[in-house]
């Protein structure tokens, strides 16, 4: 089939091509226009568009998809379908219609839980033991379409939203081309979402990436995981924003390494049942790193990303200056 591919980031590479390789033709790509990146700030392509430009394909950079001039240019191209992953923006009717046979949409959830924006991080963040990847047809409201395939994949406990993109991307690539094969071969069953049940997964930002540490250490840690790595859990030490990464719940109150009294004091409070004081550092010793009371528990720390350096090991930040036992994140 003809395919005007529509995808944006590096999660949408896997599929456009998987669907060359699949022996489609990719008739023209849809991108988000050039953006401002890095620290000098200088205009670059997208992921896609540097990709399918490289290879010689037709690029399409609207600011809006939509108007009679755009609607134009798509039809001059004259897909057979529309394939969308990861686009960053909602289409139109007419769009939407303008292949003879409609639009597609990858989207990485099991709908109809986690419509919306960033549905991999709140997958992670909320504690789903599982999520997965979902080809559905396109429709004008969000992520609400007719399933047509879906593949499910369970979520590690150590898995953060970076790593689990990488493993849907792949696994949603394989599931495209299969839709696709399916429809070039016949009619598919569209089964229709149960809207009622739908749960929704909005952007993420610096607020809801901020942890509060009052949560229980497994839920704390979820939100660490699910934040990593844009843009990042964080929390502030002294004043600044300090980000947190690779969280471990610590079991039984087995807090290894040197500790001040006044992280043994506050160690043993919360072990006995009393209020626990969330965000008082109860180890900080170079050897075993860095671990930090919660509302209910504690977690170990694994990395950290202090303001103006790198991200680093916990053990290395003790080591050059970081919080001793007994001091308090916020």
């Amino acid at each position: 089939m003809r395919v005007l591919f529509w995808g944006t980031p590096y999660f949408a590479l896997p599929a456009i091509r998987t669907v060359a390789r699949a022996g489609h033709i990719i008739a023209g790509v849809v991108t988000r226009p050039d953006r401002s990146r890095g620290r000098g700030r200088k205009a670059s392509p997208s992921p896609v568009k540097r990709w399918a430009a490289a290879r010689g394909y037709t690029v399409l950079t609207p600011e809006a998809p939509r108007g009679d001039a755009f609607l134009d240019m798509v039809r001059a191209i004259g897909p057979d379908i529309s394939v969308v992953v990861a686009y960053g923006r909602i289409l139109p009717r007419p769009v939407l219609d303008a292949p003879r046979h409609g639009s597609v949409n990858l989207h990485a959830s099991l709908l109809p839980a986690l419509r919306g924006a960033a549905p991999i991080n709140w997958a992670i963040a909320r504690g789903h033991a599982a999520t997965g990847v979902t080809v559905m047809r396109m429709v004008t409201e969000m992520d609400a379409g007719p399933i047509l395939a879906r593949a499910e994949v369970p979520i590690g406990r150590v898995d953060t939203a970076a790593l689990l993109s990488r493993r849907l991307s792949g696994l949603g690539a394989d599931l495209v081309a299969e839709t696709l094969a399916r429809l070039e071969a016949g009619a598919v069953d569209e089964i229709e979402q149960d809207h009622a049940a739908a749960t929704y997964a909005p952007k993420v930002d610096r607020t809801a990436a901020r942890i509060d540490w009052t949560g229980e250490s497994r839920a704390v840690g979820c939100l660490i995981r699910g934040m990593d790595d844009v843009p990042g859990a964080w929390t502030v030490w002294k004043g600044q924003p300090v980000k947190l990464f690779a969280p471990e719940p610590v079991e039984g109150g087995n807090v290894t390494g040197r500790q001040s009294a006044a992280g043994r004091d506050t160690w043993r409070e919360s072990a006995a049942g009393r209020p626990p004081d969330p965000g008082r550092v109860l180890a900080a010793d170079p050897r075993h790193g860095l671990v930090v009371a919660t509302g209910r528990g504690a977690l170990r720390i694994g990395e950290v990303l202090p303001p103006g350096k790198r991200r680093m090991e916990s053990a290395a930040w003790l080591r050059g200056g970081g919080p001793r036992a007994g001091e308090r994140f916020e």
